[in-house]
């Protein structure tokens, strides 16, 4: 190889690492069959898998039978490809509103061959859910969207992101 053409191959490079820096090369879309969680990443715009769901069994959870089993029904509905409710579980911290969401999700999936999907979404990052669902959209699973500690400041208006979910549009 000749000087010049030495010369010309580093530009060449250089030229291409500076445009992978503006557009970096598209990661293909995660795999929806590869977990039964994600987490969603606003940042990256993508959903990282979670290989193993920290959750307790269903029947260790006492003191709220009720509940238990109204989510849990709710839950099976939707697994079973039926209408189901949105869930709002509130309560003090402590509680055991988490515990019990992830532990329903494990409890419905063991019995519906891993149909459920739970995906954790962070209550800053709700105002993305749109580019969450479009990209849950193409995916037969059935998902349930969990994000835990939601709330919102007098002044925030984040909320009208998950409203307009919960409320549904033309898609």
């Amino acid at each position: 190889m000749t000087a010049e053409e030495k010369l010309i191959l580093t530009e060449l490079r250089r030229i291409a690492d500076a445009l992978s820096r503006i557009k970096p090369i598209a990661e293909p879309p995660v795999d929806l069959n590869s977990a039964d969680a994600f987490i969603w990443s606003a940042e990256t715009q993508r959903l990282k898998p979670v290989a193993t769901v920290n959750h307790v069994a269903l029947k260790l959870l006492q003191g709220i039978d009720h509940v238990r089993d109204i989510l849990r029904a709710n839950t099976e509905r939707f697994a079973g490809g039926a209408a189901a409710n949105n869930a709002l579980l509130w309560g003090a911290r402590g509680m055991g509103k988490s515990s019990l969401i992830k532990a329903v999700h494990a409890e419905v999936n063991e019995k519906n061959a891993r149909r459920l999907v739970l995906v954790e979404i962070h209550r800053e990052d709700v105002a993305t859910l749109p580019a969450l669902l479009e990209q849950l959209a193409a995916s037969k699973r059935r998902f349930i969207l969990f994000c835990d500690d939601l709330s919102f400041d007098k002044d925030d208006t984040s909320y009208k992101a998950l409203k307009a979910i919960l409320e549904g549009g033309i898609a």
